[in-house]
């Protein structure tokens, strides 16, 4: 195969003939692109390509479930991902428009090999990309992406005989019939459903239906062209939405969903907007009196409660912090057989027996379904005010570019290590430790803690802090991050603040 180019005019013969694919859109964990500024569709179809490759290298055997996620390029773009992966000699079973927790589960009802889902995620349009995976639930991590990476953009693909494209029906109808069960309320709870136009619209509302609930749709309509917000539920104008919907519907909370329906955002019942890591510790207590002694998996952007928490430490919960990003903590669950991983973007890992290890917000929404249920005199409120109290930030993404921010993080995270061996301070406190699992998570005397990482999807960094203390404590430990960081001219402004 001829090396892809790494860049290429659109409108121009060249764009409709070569492939061309930017080396950085191949990340951790997935595959990111700009479509079409960054990758065209023969750069898709040369990713098939690769893929299948990958999997015959790898000797698996040559079978893939491919989906689609709901925006107005996806399905072109996933038909010359199957023609390349088609022309590497696989049988594709195409389940169509999907949900990415959708495509993972039709790993296990097809029980095939491997998957392909093609999505965009939380992304605002004009973005693209692949999550693919060869060993379920594991979806590839960076040794993978690599290898992938390495494959395509030297022009290492093989082309084999024996490619089959087979379109596979059925496999929602099993998904939701598969997340159900014969699970019924047993309290009435009155839920607003929020999916911002995206995928997880064609899902949620009947999901919800099916277990009783009384759904207030908001923005739950299919459409493509996100006219209210991006579907993001760690943003904080679709949480305000949610809050809106709640406060106007009298709901008992709001559930929303991004863009490819595998993560989940908690609104309650005063409109108070509950990070998704704070939600985790909400599950992780309630999950404890049914599997004392379990092992839970949280992110280096979450909450130091799942470690502090004196409920879960009475239940014997072990805790442990891991890398940000949905392969990283599905594989970090199944190393240590954890119960469950929580992230603070919203993704939740439910392994067995309550879900099977892979990232899905339909999941989340019925386990929380069914935690009130085992509540029924508690509201997602009274439920939030248990848990001791932190004062946390959202999740802030300064601009710096993908070509450098690893170097920029790099140099940050050795000034932090620096100030700690000089004994200087944060926020006025001594710093205990510097965690550089991912990034650095700079944890100070009292448990307060602020983390600066590089985000794995976008051209950004990404900051996070929290005190046990005070809001003004929570102020100064970002004040004094973000002085760190702007000693590097690379970074630019936030996309959101405090």
């Amino acid at each position: 195969m001829t090396k892809p180019l790494p860049e290429c005019t659109p409108n121009t013969w060249e764009f409709l003939r070569d492939a061309m694919i930017k080396p950085t859109g191949f990340r951790e964990y997935d595959a990111r692109w700009k479509y079409p500024e960054e990758i065209n569709l023969p750069g898709m179809t040369a990713l098939g390509l690769g893929l299948g490759t990958q999997i015959h290298k790898r000797g698996i055997a040559p079978v893939i479930a491919v989906g689609n996620d709901y925006r107005d390029y996806s399905l072109a773009i996933k038909n010359a991902l199957i023609l390349g992966l088609m022309q590497a000699g696989i049988h594709v079973k195409d389940i169509g428009p999907a949900l990415s927790p959708m495509a993972y589960f039709s790993q296990f009802h097809l029980d095939v090999p491997a998957v392909a889902m093609v999505t965009a995620s939380h992304n605002p349009n004009g973005w693209t990309g692949v999550k693919m995976g060869f060993e379920r639930p594991l979806t590839h991590g960076p040794d993978e992406m690599g290898e992938l990476r390495d494959i395509v953009l030297n022009g290492e693909s093989v082309t084999r005989d024996g490619g089959k494209y087979e379109f596979v029906h059925g496999v929602k109808e099993a998904y939701l019939d598969d997340l159900v069960g014969d699970f019924k309320l047993s309290r009435p709870l009155k839920i607003v459903c929020a999916t911002g136009n995206g995928t997880a619209a064609a899902f949620a509302p009947e999901l919800f239906r099916r277990m009783g609930v009384e759904v207030v749709e908001s923005h739950s309509t299919l459409d493509y062209t996100f006219p209210n917000y991006n579907p993001n539920p760690e943003a904080m104008e679709m949480l305000h939405d949610m809050s809106d919907s709640v406060k106007a519907s009298g709901a008992d909370m709001a559930l929303g969903f991004d863009g490819d329906g595998d993560r989940c955002g908690v609104v309650d019942d005063e409109g108070e907007e509950i990070f998704a890591d704070k939600v985790g510790v909400i599950m992780a207590r309630d999950l404890a009196k049914l599997y004392p002694g379990s092992t839970f998996v949280a992110d280096v952007k979450s909450t130091g409660l799942f470690a502090s928490d004196p409920e879960l430490q009475a239940h014997g919960i072990k805790a442990d912090y891991w890398k940000t990003g949905h392969s990283h903590m599905k594989r970090r669950v199944k190393e240590l057989g954890a119960l469950a991983g929580f992230e603070k973007s919203g993704h939740y890992f439910l392994a067995e027996p309550i879900g099977r290890g892979y990232d899905c917000g339909m999941r989340v929404a019925v386990e929380i379904c069914k935690l009130m249920d085992r509540n029924p005199d508690k509201s997602m409120s009274d439920l939030r005010k248990a848990l001791p109290k932190t004062y946390s930030t959202p999740t802030m993404s300064p601009f710096c570019g993908d070509t450098e921010k690893y170097d920029v993080l790099a140099r940050i995270v050795e000034k932090l290590v620096a100030r700690k061996a000089d004994d200087q301070t944060v926020a006025g406190r001594a710093i205990k430790e510097v965690v550089t699992v991912n990034g650095a998570r700079v944890i100070l005397d009292n448990g307060a803690w602020g983390l600066v990482r590089a985000s794995s999807n976008t051209p950004n960094l990404v900051v996070v802090c929290e005190s046990p203390e005070s809001d003004e404590e929570m102020r100064a430990i970002f004040a004094d991050i973000d002085a760190v960081i702007r000693t590097e001219p690379a970074v630019g402004d936030y996309d959101q603040t405090i």
